[in-house]
């Protein structure tokens, strides 16, 4: 292939079709009229041999030729444009959008504090909170660039995805202040009042059930909702309690609730944030994750 006779612009608009799988919606993202981007698209037809993207129920799909060419070509035009723009844009002159995925839990912890340190440092940068889809999900959207940064359990590494630890969460027994089991708690209390339980598959088994079941006990799950954020509120106004992180508890101090260590032994989790390498020298990127780490560490302020 003679690359001489390729038009770096036209690979920056297969990675808005790629990204959008539409038409119409790359060519508003970049700012061209939908002819130009459709002309566009058959050149790259063209150059690559393949449909890229076709027709199908409800709008257009990705062929799979298309799909393995997403994250190289978001990492080559991310590297073409550090190298053509080397200078360092002062932060509070940065305007872009900076995608998170999460589940709502760090989401809720980060959100304000988030909004706080961007308005007095980079105003310009706005941050969009994606909904977690799982595991296998997120690391699909970070290699593919569909997200800028996640903040999840990482139990492996994960080739060109840059780790760091965030906090060592643990768990705890929570529950409202008067609740009965709240004089004496135990593990008969414990297992006497109905539990919420968070699953977002609607589970109402989870692996602290068959910890129980191989002690010979058994809990009464009053409750299944698929987020941590809803279950503080329930415990406040019921006689149900939960398990949580305990850094669950802090975003909802106002409701003054009961907590105790968990009377079985249950294990924590490491809560990480990731990027993509290709992002290691995205400063506006680097930066949203410096005021997470912050938020989770104050030590690093």
């Amino acid at each position: 292939m003679n690359l001489r006779g390729i038009d770096l612009n036209l690979l920056v608009i297969l990675d808005a079709l790629l990204d959008e799988a539409h038409v119409s919606r790359a060519a508003h993202r970049l700012n061209l009229s939908q002819p130009a981007v459709s002309s566009a698209l058959q050149r790259c037809r063209d150059l690559f041999g393949d449909r890229l993207l076709e027709r199908g129920r409800g709008g257009m799909a990705r062929t799979p030729l298309a799909e393995t060419l997403r994250a190289p070509l978001r990492s080559i035009l991310t590297e073409v444009e550090t190298l053509l723009d080397p200078e360092e844009m002062p932060l509070e002159q940065i305007e872009r959008v900076v995608r998170i995925t999460t589940a709502d839990d760090p989401a809720a912890l980060l959100a304000c504090p988030l909004v706080k340190g961007l308005a007095m440092t980079a105003p310009g940068i706005t941050v969009v909170f994606r909904p977690w889809l799982g595991q296998d999900a997120v690391k699909r959207e970070l290699l593919d660039g569909d997200t800028d940064i996640a903040i999840a359990v990482f139990d492996r590494e994960i080739e060109n995805i840059e780790i760091r630890s965030l906090f060592d969460a643990d768990y705890v027994v929570a529950m409202r202040k008067g609740h009965p089991a709240a004089a004496a708690f135990d593990l008969d209390a414990w297992l006497a009042c109905p539990h919420v339980v968070v699953s977002g598959r609607g589970d109402v088994r989870t692996p602290i059930d068959a910890q129980l079941a191989s002690m010979g006990y058994r809990r009464r799950v009053g409750l299944v909702v698929p987020s941590f954020q809803l279950v503080p509120a329930v415990l406040a106004a019921t006689d149900m309690m939960a398990m949580l992180p305990q850094q669950s508890i802090a975003v909802h101090a106002h409701l003054d609730l009961a907590v105790f260590p968990p009377p079985v032994a249950v294990d924590g989790f490491s809560l990480n944030v990731a990027w993509h390498a290709r992002q290691n020298l995205d400063r506006a990127v680097q930066h949203v994750c410096e005021i997470v780490r912050q938020t989770f560490d104050p030590a690093r302020a």
